[in-house]
C-alpha cells in the first residue's frame, strides 16, 4: 500500500510530463512519455533564457495540436459581500499571487497554498453589494457611519477573528444585507453612494486582472458573479467572463437590475452590440431546487426559440463542479449509473432545504434539451463543461487530503466543516449562538450544515493554441473544455467517421483526430449508416491516484420522443477487456487503507485510452456522447480530517471518492426523412 496519493504513479512520470523525453537522449524514454508527446501534439512547453545573467520564463510557441489548460473561473476575495462577513481579507491581487505559486494567508491565520500553480484564474465577486460589507466595516468611509452598518464596524480586526465571534458575526451580517436591500429599495439609502463603492471595487478588480495578466505564461479574466435565485430560494447563479480588458462595462450586472437571468442575458446582448464580448457559466444547478434548467421561461411561459437561442448564445457553458457539489447527475435521475452518487450537495444553497433533482442537474438539462428539439424548439441546453472552485478565501481548495474548505472562518477547522464531533468549547459557542446547529450521528454531536456535504472540487480543463486570453475564451466559446473534480487529469474526445482501429497508437493521433472528427463541444454530423468512431484518452495527474476506467455516457431520443441514457466503460486500467454484455470493466483490485489513507499502487494506470464504436447506435436517433474517467478510490477529505484527529470518520458521509474528469459533450446530428 502507497502512504500519500498525491506522490505516486511513479515518480519518474512526474518529470515525463513536463518534459516528454529522457535526461540523456531527449527521445521519448517510457510508454507515459510516448502518451504525454502525442496528447500535446507538437507544441512544446515554457523554455529558460537568458536575459543579463537573469534566467527569464519565454512562453512556448502557439501549439496547432492545443494543449491542456487548468484554472480557476470562479473565485470570490474580500470584495464580495459574504467573504469578507466570513473574514476574508485577501484581495484580488492575493488571489492572483496565490493562483501563480505563492502562500497566502488564510481567514483563520494559517498559510495555504498550491500543488504547483495553475495557467489562468479569474475573481468574480458577487456584483450584489460589491465591496459594500467591506466599505460599512471600515470606520473612516462616510458609509459605515449609516447606523445599520454599526455592527459591522471593524468586523475584520485581529480581536474579532476568533471562534467566539462566529454567531455575532453571522448575524450582524445577516441583519446588514435584509437592512440594506429593504433601504436601497424604499430610498432610504442613497443608491448612488452604494453604486459608488460598487464602481471603486470594480476598479480594483480590473486593474488588478490587467497587472497579473501576462500573455503565453499566465491568463487572467475580468468577471463577476451575477447572483439571484428564486422567491423559493431556487439557485439562479452566473458567473460573467469578459474576451478582453480593453472595455469593460463600469458597474457589473447585479440583482439589483434584475432578478430574472433573461435581464442578464439582454444586457450582455447590449453590450456585445457595443463589442464588448462576454460569456455566463451558471452553477450550482444542484441547489436550484429544480430551478436551473426548467422547460419554461422566467414568467411561466413554454420556452420559444428566440428564448433558447438568447440563452445558449450567452450561456455556452456550465459549472458542473465545484465545492459546494458536482451536478452531473444524481441517483434518482440516473438509476442505472453506479457513480451518480458523487458528492451530492442535496440541499438549496446556503439553506439547509432540500434541492428536488429533476430540472437541477446537468444530464438531465442535455435530455431535456433533445425532448424540446423533438418538439420543434431550438435546444437550450447544448452546454460544454467546466468546473471551478467557488472559493470565498481568494485560495482554492482542491486537495483532499489538505483541504481547507471555502467559506473562511465559518469552516476553517474539521469541528466547522462537520467532520470530526464538535469540541466542548465550540458546543457552547454553537449553543449561545444557534441552537439548532447540532446533530448526533453514531452517538456524537457534530455541527449540522451542508459543509460536511462540500468537497475539495474543481478545476476548468481548456484546450487552446497557447495561454492567452484570445486563445483561452475562444476555447471556451467553442466548447473544447473538460472539468476535473481537483486532479490535473487531462481529457481528450473525438468523434469521426473516418477512424481507423489503429489510430490511438498513430504518433499523430492529436492531428490526424483534429482533421479527420470534431473535438468536445463540437456538433458531429449525420450519418446514413455508418457508426461514428469515439477516440477518448486520459492521462492521469502524477501527483494523484492511477485511473481505473474510461466512460462514454450517451444520451438520445427516440422516435416517439422520450429520452434515455446509458454508461458504457470503454478502457480498463491493466488491459482487462469491457464485458460486452455489461459494458463494465472487472474489478482492478485497488482499495484504501482507511487506517492511513494509503492505496494500491500496482493497480490502475497512468494513462486509458480507446476508439470505441457505439454498439446500439442509430443514425436516426439524436444524441449526445461525453467521457467521463474516473481514478481509483482515495480518501475523502472528511476521512483525512478525521484520521488526523483520532477520531473514525462518520458513517454517514462516504470514505473515500473516486477523483473524476468528464468531456464537453459531442452532439451528434440525427439523420431526418430518410435523407
Amino acid at each position: 500500500m502507497r502512504r500519500d496519493t498525491r506522490r505516486g504513479l511513479a515518480g519518474a512520470l512526474l518529470l515525463l510530463v513536463w518534459t516528454g523525453c529522457s535526461e540523456d537522449t531527449g527521445q521519448a524514454s517510457a510508454p507515459e512519455a510516448d502518451a504525454e508527446y502525442q496528447m500535446r501534439g507538437t507544441g512544446g512547453g515554457p523554455v529558460f533564457e537568458a536575459s543579463n545573467d537573469t534566467l527569464v520564463l519565454r512562453p512556448p510557441p502557439p501549439n496547432p495540436d492545443r494543449t491542456a489548460f487548468f484554472g480557476d473561473l470562479h473565485v470570490h476575495t474580500t470584495y464580495s459581500f459574504d467573504a469578507f462577513a466570513f473574514g476574508t481579507l485577501a484581495t484580488p491581487y492575493d488571489a492572483y499571487r496565490y493562483a501563480k505559486g505563492e502562500a497566502i494567508q488564510h481567514p483563520a491565520g494559517f498559510e495555504v497554498q498550491l500543488r504547483q500553480p495553475l495557467d489562468f484564474y479569474a475573481v468574480t465577486d458577487h456584483a450584489m453589494f460589491l465591496g459594500v460589507v467591506k466599505a460599512a466595516a471600515d470606520t473612516s468611509t462616510a458609509f459605515s457611519k449609516l447606523a445599520l452598518a454599526e455592527p459591522l464596524h471593524d468586523l475584520n480586526a485581529p480581536d474579532n477573528m476568533g471562534l467566539l465571534s462566529l454567531p455575532g458575526r453571522l448575524k450582524a451580517f445577516s441583519t446588514f444585507l435584509g437592512e440594506a436591500t429593504a433601504g436601497i429599495r424604499e430610498g432610504t439609502i442613497d443608491r448612488e453612494s452604494v453604486l459608488e463603492i460598487t464602481r471603486a471595487a470594480w476598479r480594483d478588480i480590473v486593474d488588478a486582472a490587467e497587472l497579473f495578466n501576462d500573455p503565453g505564461n499566465f491568463t487572467t479574466f475580468i468577471g463577476f458573479e451575477y447572483t439571484s435565485s428564486t422567491d423559493d430560494r431556487g439557485n439562479l447563479h452566473r458567473n460573467v467572463l469578459f474576451e478582453s480588458g480593453e472595455e469593460v462595462p463600469a458597474v457589473p450586472f447585479s440583482r439589483f437590475h434584475s432578478q430574472n437571468p433573461e435581464g442578464l442575458w439582454e444586457w450582455m446582448d447590449g453590450l456585445r452590440a457595443q463589442g464588448i464580448e462576454s460569456l455566463a457559466i451558471p452553477h450550482n444547478s444542484n441547489g436550484s431546487n429544480g430551478q436551473m434548467f426548467k422547460l419554461v421561461d422566467w414568467a411561466g411561459n413554454p420556452m420559444d426559440d428566440a428564448y433558447a437561442e438568447r440563452r445558449i448564445r450567452n450561456e455556452p457553458l456550465v459549472e458542473i463542479t465545484q465545492v459546494k457539489g458536482t451536478s452531473e447527475t444524481h441517483p434518482s435521475l440516473s438509476t442505472k449509473d453506479e457513480w451518480s452518487d458523487f458528492e451530492i450537495m442535496p440541499y438549496r444553497v446556503a439553506t439547509m432545504q432540500p434541492s428536488e433533482p429533476a430540472g437541477s442537474y446537468v444530464r438531465d438539462a442535455l435530455r431535456r434539451g433533445l425532448a424540446l428539439e423533438s418538439r420543434g424548439v431550438t435546444n437550450p441546453y447544448e452546454f460544454g463543461f467546466i468546473g471551478s472552485s467557488d472559493t470565498h478565501t481568494g485560495a482554492i481548495s482542491d486537495d483532499e487530503s489538505n483541504y481547507f474548505s471555502k467559506v473562511g472562518l465559518m469552516d476553517a477547522t474539521p469541528e466547522l466543516r462537520g467532520s470530526v464531533p464538535l469540541s466542548t468549547l465550540l458546543s457552547l459557542a454553537i449553543r449561545f449562538g444557534a441552537p439548532p446547529m447540532h446533530s448526533k450521528v453514531d452517538g456524537r454531536s457534530y455541527i449540522h450544515a451542508a459543509t460536511a456535504t462540500y468537497g475539495a472540487s474543481g478545476l476548468a480543463g481548456v484546450w487552446a493554441e497557447e495561454n492567452t486570453r484570445e486563445a483561452l475564451y475562444s476555447a471556451l466559446r467553442r466548447k473544447e473544455t473538460f472539468a476535473t473534480s481537483g486532479p490535473r487529469i487531462r481529457l481528450r474526445f473525438f468523434a469521426g467517421y473516418g477512424f481507423e482501429e489503429g489510430l490511438p497508437e498513430a504518433p499523430d493521433v492529436v492531428a490526424r483526430a483534429y482533421a479527420g472528427g470534431v473535438t468536445m463541444g463540437s456538433d458531429l454530423p449525420a450519418s446514413t449508416g455508418e457508426a461514428p468512431g469515439f477516440l477518448v484518452w486520459a492521462l492521469a495527474d502524477p501527483q494523484s491516484a492511477p485511473l481505473q476506467r474510461l466512460q462514454i455516457v450517451k444520451g438520445w431520443l427516440d422516435a416517439d420522443g422520450e429520452t434515455f441514457e446509458a454508461v458504457y466503460d470503454v478502457a480498463c486500467s491493466g488491459g482487462a477487456p469491457v464485458d460486452p454484455g455489461t459494458h463494465r470493466c472487472p474489478d482492478n483490485g485497488a482499495r484504501v487503507d482507511l487506517s492511513d489513507c494509503s492505496i494500491s499502487p500496482e493497480a490502475g494506470g497512468a494513462q486509458l485510452r480507446a476508439l470505441w464504436r457505439d454498439p446500439e447506435f442509430e443514425p436516426g436517433a439524436r444524441a449526445f456522447y461525453y467521457a467521463r474517467v474516473l481514478e481509483n478510490p482515495t480518501c475523502r477529505w472528511s476521512t483525512w480530517d478525521a484520521l488526523r484527529a483520532g477520531v473514525a470518520p462518520r458513517s454517514d458521509l462516504p470514505k473515500t471518492i473516486q477523483e473524476r474528469a468528464w468531456s464537453s459533450p459531442i452532439q451528434y446530428r440525427a439523420v431526418r426523412d430518410g435523407s
